[in-house]
């Protein structure tokens, strides 16, 4: 599994090990029963707290994507990949509402917020 976080980004370091894990579930490279890397190895190949990745792995079992096992690991469970890629949808639609509404807010017509995403769909 390869990880890559942004020390410079605004989005939590906790919150980008959580993404790209779901990315790897959903996409079916990490499968079912798989086991993750423990926690204390997973934070030392990252240089990160190890309470960071607990956090993480806690989070992704809050959302039912892994189970861990107390002494044995942390493994990947059956994913309703149509489950997963609905939340993801939501999520996505929920930020591009925000994004929207602050487009109108700064008195940007309904063309001028159409033609920025176009633009940001060409790069």
């Amino acid at each position: 599994m390869r990880i890559i976080l942004n020390n410079n980004s605004m989005i939590p370091i906790y919150e980008q090990l959580v993404s790209q894990i779901k990315n790897e579930i959903i996409s079916g490279k990490l499968a079912e029963g798989e086991v993750l890397p423990s926690v204390r190895s997973m934070a030392a190949d990252l240089k990160i707290s190890a309470l960071t990745v607990k956090k993480a792995y806690d989070y992704l079992e809050a959302e039912n994507f892994v189970t861990t096992v107390h002494g044995k690991g942390t493994f990947v469970n059956a994913a309703d990949r149509q489950l997963a890629v609905e939340a993801r949808r939501k999520a996505v639609e929920d930020e591009l509402g925000k994004a929207v509404e602050k487009a109108k807010a700064a008195g940007m017509s309904r063309e001028e917020i159409r033609d920025m995403l176009d633009i940001l769909l060409e790069e």
